[in-house]
C-alpha cells in the first residue's frame, strides 16, 4: 500500500470553503479562524501544490483553472470523508449537505417547485440551491451538481446523462391573432406572419419540421420578438402578438380554456427530451443520487 504523505489534506477543506463562500473572510466566519488564517492556509496549499489555485483582487476571487480541477475533486473526497464519517457514527450515510441545481424556468416552476417540498421533507439534511435559468449552463465551471436541460438533442460530451421525460412541441398562436393575419395550413406560410421565437438555441429563426413522409422541412422565419424565456413567449401570443412553438409543459390552461389554438395539429411533432445531466455516475455522491433517483420516482416516465 502506498504510504500517504502527512501533508496530503492539509488545506483542502479550508479551499472548498472559500470557493463554496466565494470569501476569505465568510470561510473564516464558518470554520470559525481568523481571516488570516484563511489566506495563510490557502498560500500553503498553493506553495504545496507549486500552482495558483484563485485569482485574487481587492474585491474578488475566481478559481484558476488548476484551482477549478482541484476543487471539483476535493468537493468529492470531503464528501465521501463525511459520508464514511456519518456511517461510522450511526448515521447510515444519511444524504446531507449543499446541492446545486440548474434547471429551465418553465420545468422548475411547472415540474419541478411541485416536489421539492417532498424531497426536503424526506432528506432535511440536504440544502438545496436551485438557480432557474433558460441560459445553457456549464456545469463543470458554474460547480453545478445536476444541470436539467429540454432539447432535442443533447451534445456530446463526457457527462452523463438521464432523460426524465419527453414532451412535443407545439405551435400555437391566439384566435385573436388568426383572425386578424389568417391561419397557416403548411409550415412555409410562416413566413409570412409574426413570429415569436426562443433565442437559446443555435438557429431561432429557423424551425424544421418532419411531413408524413418524414421528409425535413426548414422553414426560415421573419421573427417579429426574440426572448430567452418561455413564459413571455406565452403571454405575448395569448396578447396575439404573433406565433410561436414551445415545449407542452411550459403550457397551463392556455390550450383548454382557448387563449391559444395549435397549429399543424396532424403534423409530427418534434420530441423534446428533458435530461438530468452530472459529472459522473463513478463516486456519485449521496445526495445526488437521493435527487436524482426522486426525480425520477416523481416525475420520470
Amino acid at each position: 500500500m502506498m504510504e500517504a504523505k502527512s501533508t496530503l489534506l492539509d488545506g483542502m477543506v479550508i479551499f472548498a470553503h472559500v470557493v463554496q463562500s466565494s470569501s476569505f473572510t465568510d470561510a473564516a466566519e464558518i470554520t470559525g479562524h481568523s481571516t488570516s488564517y484563511i489566506s495563510k492556509e490557502v498560500s500553503k496549499l498553493e506553495s504545496r501544490l507549486a500552482v495558483r489555485l484563485l485569482h485574487r483582487t481587492t474585491r474578488s476571487l475566481s478559481l484558476t483553472p488548476e484551482g477549478e480541477l482541484y476543487f471539483e475533486m476535493a468537493k468529492q473526497i470531503i464528501e465521501d470523508a463525511e459520508n464514511i464519517e456519518n456511517t461510522i457514527i450511526g448515521k447510515q450515510g444519511e444524504p446531507q449537505g449543499l446541492l446545486r441545481i440548474s434547471c429551465p424556468i418553465s420545468y422548475g416552476l411547472s415540474r419541478l417547485s411541485p416536489i421539492l417540498s417532498d424531497f426536503t421533507a424526506r432528506y432535511p439534511k440536504i440544502q438545496l440551491d436551485i438557480d432557474l435559468n433558460d441560459r445553457k449552463v456549464d456545469l463543470i465551471a458554474d460547480r453545478f451538481d445536476i444541470v436539467i436541460r429540454a432539447t432535442t438533442q443533447l451534445e456530446d460530451s463526457t457527462l452523463v446523462s438521464r432523460r426524465i421525460t419527453q414532451s412535443e412541441a407545439l405551435v400555437l398562436a391566439s384566435p385573436g391573432y388568426l383572425a386578424k393575419h389568417g391561419t397557416p395550413q403548411h409550415p412555409y406560410q410562416l413566413d409570412r406572419h409574426k413570429i415569436i421565437s426562443y433565442n437559446n438555441i443555435k438557429h431561432p429563426n429557423i424551425w424544421q419540421f418532419n411531413d408524413h413522409n418524414g421528409e425535413l422541412i426548414q422553414v426560415h422565419l421573419d421573427t417579429h420578438v426574440l426572448t430567452n424565456n418561455s413564459a413571455l413567449e406565452i403571454d405575448l401570443a395569448v396578447a396575439d402578438q404573433g406565433i410561436l412553438r414551445v415545449p407542452r409543459f411550459t403550457l397551463k390552461d392556455e390550450l383548454t380554456t382557448g387563449k391559444l389554438v395549435e397549429l399543424f395539429a396532424d403534423w409530427p411533432k418534434p420530441a423534446i427530451g428533458v435530461y438530468m445531466v452530472y459529472p459522473s455516475r463513478k463516486h456519485m455522491s449521496l445526495k445526488v443520487r437521493s435527487f436524482i433517483d426522486f426525480v425520477m420516482e416523481a416525475l420520470g416516465d
